[in-house]
């Protein structure tokens, strides 16, 4: 069996062990300690915000901005419905209920079209949504400024899903501009990771400040534990913020590196009939996390599986686009309770087919920053070979 090529596993850049080394040498071993702190100044540098929480994982980094903003139940929250789960699952922890806004052709993120007549519509029934969640998919940025102008027209604030887009930039900006706040991973497979974690940043400090009371048990400011509100631990460890800061300073040059591939896939399988891939939005650069192809069955002459099956015949991991929030089980049309562990989550959708066509036919193609050329042409090959063999039977 051929060595198991994975989808983007983590890449460390030499200077994770000297900073895990100081950690251990200082004894903060326990969650919080210099290495946080110092991890939330250089993140918020990066992103341009002036205030950074540092938690555990970025679905709690969503979860503590929603309870932050007051998202409770009977709410309603929009989201992006082309997006991985955790996304909004912690709009389901509040007790509210996700209303599912479909992605644009151009850009595979929110329409700004449809999230305009959605907000238009709640307001002239008097349910307008306590926040917005739009997700800056694969690394591409989706158009906050369009978001954020029909969004301030409404009074709604913006929450970016920036989780998979790190490094990447609108008009200039880093990804999560224009937000009121946004939220980052660290997980595995990001383009940097620190095994696990996330980054909850915004301009506005005293909602940080009380994220960050949410993040440690929401203990008050006294000398015994003594506690007004339940809160998490949703804490960051000291270990786990040396990993992050030292891969912070290896973002560049993986954008750089992602880039390179992606550019590489696309010479190398652009010219097959039926194959696409995921366009970068004019007004931004993408970080390219993952390279996505499309396939168009009757052109291509193969489906999207027969490739990812091909390609896991030879110990390669390749995975469908993101399965759209409003085809999954869990949010199935019933009169059911937003609470988790019900059978089923009501949610409303607004369109849905573009996102429907983009899980059909969308495959995210191995992507790690230390792939080599050998491997990308091993994926490259087996690709070809199934445009091949579908032309051998038409013969």
């Amino acid at each position: 069996m051929k060595e198991r090529l994975y989808l983007s596993p983590p890449h460390m850049g030499g200077s994770e062990l000297a900073l895990v080394s100081q950690a251990f040498a200082s004894n903060y071993i326990a969650p919080l300690g210099p290495m946080v702190d110092a991890f939330e100044k250089a993140f918020a540098e990066t992103v341009d915000r002036p205030y950074a929480l540092a938690v555990n994982s970025g679905t709690a980094a969503m979860h503590l901005a929603l309870r932050s903003l007051g998202v409770g139940p009977g709410d309603e929250v929009f989201a992006s419905t082309l997006t991985f789960i955790g996304s909004v699952s912690p709009i389901v922890f509040q007790g509210a209920r996700p209303v599912f806004i479909d992605a644009d052709i151009e850009t595979w993120n929110m329409d700004p079209d449809l999230l305009e007549k959605a907000l238009e519509s709640a307001y002239r029934q008097d349910r307008l949504p306590k926040a917005v969640v739009p997700t800056d998919l694969y690394g591409q940025c989706a158009d906050m400024d369009r978001i954020g102008a029909v969004c301030r027209r409404f009074g709604v604030p913006v929450i970016a899903d920036s989780a998979e887009a790190l490094g990447a930039t609108y008009k200039n900006s880093p990804a999560g501009a224009g937000s009121f706040a946004a939220v980052y991973s660290f997980n595995g497979n990001k383009i940097i990771t620190s095994s696990g974690g996330g980054m909850l940043v915004s301009a506005n400090r005293d909602f940080i400040e009380q994220a960050r009371c949410l993040s440690q048990q929401a203990r008050d400011p006294v000398p015994h534990y003594e506690h007004s509100k339940i809160g998490y631990n949703y804490r960051m460890s000291n270990i786990v913020a040396a990993i992050g800061l030292a891969q912070l300073g290896c973002l560049k040059s993986r954008v750089a590196r992602k880039r390179e591939i992606y550019a590489y896939y696309q010479r190398a399988l652009g010219d097959l009939p039926g194959i696409g891939f995921m366009p970068e939005a004019p007004y931004g650069q993408s970080n390219r996390w993952l390279t996505v192809i499309t396939v168009e069955p009757g052109v291509f002459g193969a489906g999207r599986e027969d490739i990812r099956l091909a390609l896991e015949s030879e110990n390669i991991e390749s995975r469908p686009v993101w399965k759209p929030m409003h085809m999954q089980p869990v949010f199935r049309k019933s009169a059911a309770p937003a609470t988790v562990g019900s059978p089923g989550i009501q949610a409303r959708q607004v369109g849905g087919w573009v996102s429907e066509i983009l899980f059909e036919r969308g495959l995210c193609l191995p992507s790690g920053t230390a792939m080599t050329l050998r491997e990308m042409d091993r994926v490259i090959a087996i690709v070809r070979d199934v445009h091949r063999g579908h032309i051998k039977k038409e013969a």
